[in-house]
């Protein structure tokens, strides 16, 4: 029984000790891209490139989700707003629940499934055909020319995407509240510009999509480069990416909101 519970405990703390010395090690992979982002930012044609990776070929999913939800927000609002009398503030609804909100949060799970996840997969690629190993055998630093204009580029595209999510979910709000249900389109839209402020909702929300761009970005390019070179070890980083990003997108939305909207 004793020498039982040893062993789980054991195993326990190796479980932690690992997490933890991870953790370590990635924070100190975020500083080493940092540090080299200077080819990155100077040699912009290879950020270029990776934002539109990231970004422009994210821009389906991201406008297409973005008219739905605010669709849905449309309908669900339109008839929570209907039993107190207040159709008119369904511009307000729809606004703020884009802005603050799920425009940050849902483009950022979106961007981190479709573009984290190929970000990781690419560079575990690299990394299992042994060309990460080769630029060094040549004298060029794989984090600056690999990592760091991928990472830019993420951090960039995210609050783009998150800004277009939300005008398209406001305007899929537009169709089922004005040409669908019928809302009188001026209180719609005097509503939601008298109601919507720029620094509490707008730039609070292009905040939280910034710091979710280097929370996906961070955690893509760190699986990838810390992936085993095999096709099983591809395949876990990138599971990881979208797993691992996603918990950190809620706990971060969670942290930032308690600070940004507590009054």
């Amino acid at each position: 029984m004793v020498n039982a519970l040893r062993r789980i405990l054991e195993a326990l703390g190796h479980r932690v000790t690992k997490r933890i010395w991870r953790l370590g090690f990635a924070a100190r992979f975020l500083f080493a891209t940092l540090l080299h982002s200077g080819t990155a930012l100077k040699r912009f044609h290879l950020t270029i490139r990776e934002i539109y990776f990231t970004g422009v070929l994210s821009l389906i999913i991201i406008l297409v989700s973005g008219l739905f939800v605010g669709m849905v927000l449309g309908l669900q609002g339109y008839d929570t707003l209907q039993r107190y009398g207040s159709t008119e503030a369904l511009g307000i609804l729809v606004a703020l629940s884009l802005v603050r909100e799920l425009g940050p949060v849902v483009s950022a799970l979106l961007f981190a499934s479709r573009a984290g996840s190929a970000i990781t997969a690419e560079i575990g690629l690299m990394k299992a055909t042994e060309q990460l190993s080769a630029m060094e055998m040549m004298a060029v630093n794989p984090i600056a020319r690999v990592v760091a204009p991928r990472f830019w580029a993420g951090v960039i595209s995210m609050p783009l995407l998150a800004a277009l999510f939300s005008a398209m979910g406001i305007f899929g709000g537009y169709l089922v509240g004005v040409q669908l249900i019928g809302v009188d389109a001026g209180s719609f839209w005097s509503q939601m510009q008298a109601s919507v402020d720029f620094r509490e909702d707008i730039v609070n929300g292009v905040i939280k999509s910034f710091v979710f761009g280097v929370i996906v970005s961070w955690i893509a390019v760190f699986e990838g480069y810390d992936s085993d070179p095999t096709a099983e070890g591809v395949s876990g980083a990138t599971t990881r990416t979208v797993v691992t990003s996603s918990l950190a997108i809620l706990f971060a939305d969670f942290i930032l909101t308690a600070f940004m909207f507590r009054g």
